[in-house]
């Protein structure tokens, strides 16, 4: 910014501070999201929480208190100003808002939607000191994004001026995306290189609509074309194209961004039965191929009684999928107690108003099939918590004797992922992990010079937010290294 917006924007601060007392602000109750009924959502696939109202907007960010050292932009891995996208919206300007969070997110209509907050940049708001609900920072993310893309007066996207410096992007996920931003902002020529017949990632084939509509993700991806970028789908880099191939293209840059979108599974018996699928490929089905969808041959596994292994949110996404696929009962095993669950707890809640069952400090341990294949049983072993693993969770242990046999039609098992490993097989002189990921140091380089990684393919499995913080990080280093 420059040094008159920068003083402006101080001026205005200065009025919003005096408009209300901080007494009046703090008692200002925390906005309630709107959202669809359930006994109506779980028969669509429309998006359940339907955004604030202007009014209900302006008055949650009039509760912001502007701190002097605010440390809710600490807790956010992107870095976005929040103060000031929140007082943007307090005085009615949500162009601005959205430029503001634009400088730092690629993808704001998508974090406000997906982002953890809650355990993020809301965790670090001085209301939990008061022991009052947050500043709601990732609904007004939404509101301010998803205003500005219908204001007419919102203003093309800024950028530098061509460098005349060619990056390639493999992987089309939020990492992918973030640091195609950030590179185009900074006047590069980025390529993206996506393997599946969509762009987006995981933003497209992993969280379904009523969560995240692709016609959110799709006018992000416009943001970005607009500002240089270019996609290429069916493109399998490691197979179609080599590194070799695009070092001889002419770039002088190449970003990993692949994810780990290698399912998990638990390997106990009859895990091979017909009907018990990863969490990848259901998903994967219906939200990019069109499963279940009136004019789509694409099958998809259906079932009475649907059972989800695991606790993560990809495991709230699919028990919440089987539900508007038609399950009768909906169930969700955990090996661990609720408190345990690493699922967001908005989608927790938004699942059981669903109707989903939660089976917790339960675990499978054997799957029973019948004459044709078909999986019809599973035996689940009870389970109680012991002491804390190495992440602080209290490890759980089996009830001796304690297994219980439950009929299910159909299972979806969400444990987990790893590193696609076609890159990592593929590419000479990559250093790998144990586990199967690309080794970086500091800023995100790999052991080949040229060659920078982050997101699942560096971490493993992370959240949507953590792996576009890597993409920045990662276009900030290369960016510094090729100039």
């Amino acid at each position: 910014m420059s040094e008159n917006i920068d003083t402006r924007e101080a001026q205005w601060r200065v009025e919003l501070r005096g408009a209300m007392s901080p007494k009046e602000r703090t008692a200002i109750p925390r906005a309630k999201m709107p959202m669809l009924a359930p006994q109506d959502r779980i028969h669509s696939n429309e998006e359940v929480n339907c955004g604030l109202t202007a009014e209900m907007a302006h008055t949650e960010a009039s509760r912001c208190l502007d701190c002097p050292d605010p440390q809710c932009v600490t807790g956010c891995p992107v870095g976005i100003d929040i103060p000031g996208f929140i007082k943007n919206i307090q005085r009615g300007n949500v162009v601005e808002a959205d430029a503001v969070l634009r400088r730092t997110s690629a993808l704001p209509a998508v974090c406000g939607r997906v982002c953890p907050q809650e355990r993020q940049c809301e965790s670090r708001c001085i209301y939990n000191k008061m022991k009052k609900e947050p500043v709601a920072i990732g609904w007004l993310e939404r509101y301010a994004a998803d205003s500005a893309r219908v204001d007419a007066n919102r203003p093309k996207p800024e950028v530098a001026e061509p460098l005349h410096i060619r990056v390639a992007v493999i992987g089309s996920g939020p990492a992918g995306l973030s640091f195609a931003g950030d590179m185009a902002r900074r006047g590069f020529s980025v390529t993206v290189y996506e393997a599946l017949h969509q762009v987006g990632g995981v933003l497209k084939y992993g969280i379904p609509e009523f969560r995240l509509p692709n016609t959110v993700v799709d006018a992000e991806l416009d943001t970005l074309r607009a500002m240089g970028v270019e996609f290429h789908t069916d493109v399998v880099v490691g197979k179609t194209l080599s590194y070799d191939d695009l070092v001889a293209e002419g770039y002088k840059g190449i970003f990993v961004a692949s994810g780990a979108g290698l399912p998990r599974f638990m390997g106990i018996p009859g895990e091979n039965l017909i009907n018990i699928l990863s969490s990848n490929e259901y998903l994967t089905r219906v939200n990019l191929m069109h499963g279940g969808t009136d004019g789509y041959a694409t099958p998809v596994p259906r079932g009475a009684r649907v059972a989800v292994i695991g606790g993560g949110n990809t495991a709230m996404d699919s028990v919440r999928t089987a539900l508007r696929m038609g399950a009768e009962k909906a169930f969700l095993v955990y090996r661990r107690s609720e408190a345990e669950m690493p699922a967001r707890l908005e989608e927790v809640a938004h699942a059981k108003e669903e109707g989903v069952e939660f089976m917790t400090l339960a675990n499978p341990v054997e799957y029973l099939g019948d004459e044709r294949g078909h999986v019809r049983a599973m035996r689940v072993q009870r389970m109680e918590l012991g002491e804390p693993d190495a992440s602080g969770r209290r490890s759980p242990v089996p009830i001796e004797g304690a297994i219980d046999e439950i009929p299910v039609d159909v299972v979806i098992v969400s444990v987990g992922v790893q590193p696609n490993p076609l890159i990592p097989n593929t590419f000479k002189g990559l250093d790998i992990s144990r586990r199967g990921t690309i080794e970086v140091n500091d800023d995100l380089r790999s052991s080949l010079v040229n060659l920078y990684a982050g997101g699942d393919i560096v971490r493993g499995g992370a959240t949507v937010i953590l792996a576009m913080g890597d993409g920045r990080h990662a276009a900030a280093t290369m960016a510094a290294a090729l100039q």
